[in-house]
């Protein structure tokens, strides 16, 4: 089975060093992992760069039959929104998903901590920020669609909280989605 690696290690500096350990892990299981800066199945035409590493990125996932994403809140309260629309897409293709964040607490703690104060309540109780948005609050690992996509797909969610230092090089969550992909197919 090959899987697709979503996450947001690709803008690591060390980036090809977490992408062989990831496919350690998963050869370990006798499946293949596929790292979003593997070369792409055929070379995509594109007259920008950016075009070219998105385009190789679908082609990846259309060739992969799950996809394992890192929703560690990248730059912010959430996941990355890359990782975020790479998970939508496999989901849409009706293959599994499946995620892990190595930080604990829930998606509505985050927001307001990131948001630092500028939130208030309403007459209603519902938390709102400055822009009078309210603030997402059904306690979930994340935005409500992702955590929502990787449930509808049958996948697991593994919150594994880690160390500041150990939050993009950590991979004992990773390793517990590979081991549950590994008892489903068997």
């Amino acid at each position: 089975m090959r899987i697709y690696l979503a996450g947001p290690e690709v803008f690591l500096a060390d980036r090809d060093a977490i992408a062989a350990a990831k496919k350690a892990i998963c050869a370990q299981y006798g499946m293949e992992g596929v790292f979003p800066t593997d070369p792409a199945p055929a070379t995509p035409q594109a007259d920008t760069d950016w075009m070219r590493i998105y385009l190789g990125n679908e082609a990846h996932i259309q060739g992969c039959a799950a996809l394992i994403a890192n929703l560690t809140p990248f730059r912010g309260a959430s996941a990355d929104p890359g990782t975020a629309y790479e998970l939508g897409f496999m989901r849409a293709l009706g293959r599994p998903v499946l995620g892990y964040s190595n930080v604990g607490g829930n998606f509505t703690m985050r927001s307001l901590a990131f948001l630092r104060g500028a939130v208030h309540r309403r007459a209603s109780g519902v938390w709102e920020d400055a822009d009078g948005m309210e603030v997402e609050d059904f306690g979930l690992t994340d935005n409500l669609m992702l955590d929502g996509g990787i449930a509808a797909a049958a996948g697991i969610l593994v919150v594994n909280p880690v160390t500041e230092a150990l939050r993009w090089r950590d991979l004992g969550g990773f390793t517990r989605c590979v081991a549950h992909l590994a008892g489903a197919k068997n």
